[in-house]
């Protein structure tokens, strides 16, 4: 026999159980707030049987949510709902989701508590393995800063698995962000933070660095291997490490090896760049999605024409060789595409597309993409130089380009594969 509900503040019950527990008393005529769940094996139904039994006692939905994981289903509804109707709701829902082996549970609120609160912040976490040992140490960093994890999803299983956290943090992100990148070196993963909301789902632009990010080489050491000149352009490339050159002293230097090199090398060295595992993958799931893409690089333009082409990319700035008679004279001419010019193309490219530095994306890997990386909205250091990584929203670790799409939200479904 069902029991009185206008005696209990608090009752639970599954399909084959009902506990009540009581600690006040309500008016059955008033409105009352419950939290009521179902869950087990996912079957077509359970959703439509679940909502017809709340239509049928006219129950107010307030808020709603629907996971299915590994086969099951766990089907969450706030609701309003006369008091008077909870024995009769309680028996519609253990008759009915029965059949589907559900098991319900209920819990009455002491009132109407709103909507849940939107998550401030994303955490993206990258590994080859996440343990739970992992998982632990980075609930444990956001709980130091009283971050309250609302949400946690799959957002990537190949070539690495990764998991998305949505977060409640009040006040700033930016101590939150350095103990996270302390950790990430700690533990060998990758992990990024994010405001969530408009301001991450607005991105449409992201510029990438071409040499050793979007492709796997130096170009200009791929120029200087055809020309015999490796161990000139290693000896400046020192030097410009050492803080003797700025980089367009040091691009000059390098190219002037390359005098009197016949252009047919140039197209050579086109044909043998190689792109960053995933970079294919990226630009196309990012152009599916509606994104416009760049690539900025202190390379040549000669050499990237033909890439920037095939990946269909909306713009790409480089250096210019200067060629006469089929042969390089060992000059650029031209604007020299150094630090500062990256982030004024980026600023270029932004306006050009109607869109706000906000919502802009820049990835690169050495200390002349420092400028371009703080201008944009989320600037990704690729394993990059320390002094890109200090400065960077987020930084990825691993050889995957495709990180960035995980880092950006894109879950592993709508990633469009080579």
């Amino acid at each position: 026999m069902l029991g009185d509900y206008s005696h209990f503040h608090r009752f639970a019950w599954d399909t084959n159980r009902v506990d009540y527990q009581a600690d006040n008393v309500k008016d059955p005529a008033c409105d009352t707030f419950a939290v009521i769940t179902t869950s087990g094996p996912d079957k077509p139904g359970v959703s439509a049987a679940f909502f017809r039994v709340l239509s049928s006692h006219s129950a107010e939905l307030v808020d709603v949510e629907q996971a299915i994981f590994s086969g099951r289903i766990s089907l969450s509804a706030y609701v309003r709902v006369a008091g008077e109707r909870l024995p009769q709701l309680e028996h519609g829902l253990r008759n009915t989701l029965s059949i589907y082996s559900q098991q319900v549970t209920l819990s009455v609120e002491e009132a109407e508590s709103g909507s849940r609160p939107r998550s401030t912040h994303s955490v993206v976490i990258l590994g080859e393995q996440l343990s739970a040992q992992t998982m632990s140490s980075l609930a444990q960093c956001l709980a130091n800063f009283d971050a309250n994890i609302d949400r946690i999803r799959g957002v990537s299983t190949s070539p690495l698995l990764g998991f998305e956290l949505f977060i409640s943090l009040e006040g700033s992100a930016d101590p939150v962000r350095a103990a996270l990148a302390q950790l990430s070196n700690e533990l060998g993963v990758d992990i990024a933070i994010e405001r969530a909301g408009l301001q991450r789902r607005a991105k449409r632009l992201v510029c990438f660095d071409c040499d050793s990010t979007l492709i796997t080489g130096e170009v200009i050491e791929m120029l200087a291997a055809h020309a015999g000149k490796e161990a000139e352009v290693a000896a400046v490339t020192e030097r410009a490490m050492r803080g003797e050159l700025d980089f367009e002293q040091s691009l000059r230097e390098r190219v002037a090896t390359l005098a009197g090199l016949d252009v047919a090398v140039v197209d050579e060295v086109a044909q043998q760049l190689e792109l960053t595992p995933g970079a294919r993958t990226t630009v196309r799931t990012l152009k599916r999605m509606g994104y416009r893409t760049a690539v900025v690089s202190g390379g040549f333009i000669q050499v990237l024409e033909s890439l920037a082409k095939e990946l269909e990319l909306d713009y790409v700035r480089a250096n210019t060789l200067e060629i006469v008679d089929g042969k390089l004279t060992g000059r650029v001419i031209g604007k020299v595409v150094d630090r500062k010019a990256k982030e004024e193309f980026l600023r270029e490219f932004a306006a050009d597309s109607g869109l706000l530095m906000s919502q802009t994306v820049a990835v690169g890997d050495g200390a002349n993409d420092i400028d371009m990386i703080t201008a944009a909205g989320l600037g990704i250091a690729f394993n990059a130089k320390p002094a890109l990584k200090e400065v960077a929203d987020a930084s990825v670790n691993h050889p995957y380009m495709d990180e960035v799409l995980q880092i950006l939200g894109v879950p592993a479904e709508e990633i469009a594969i080579d």
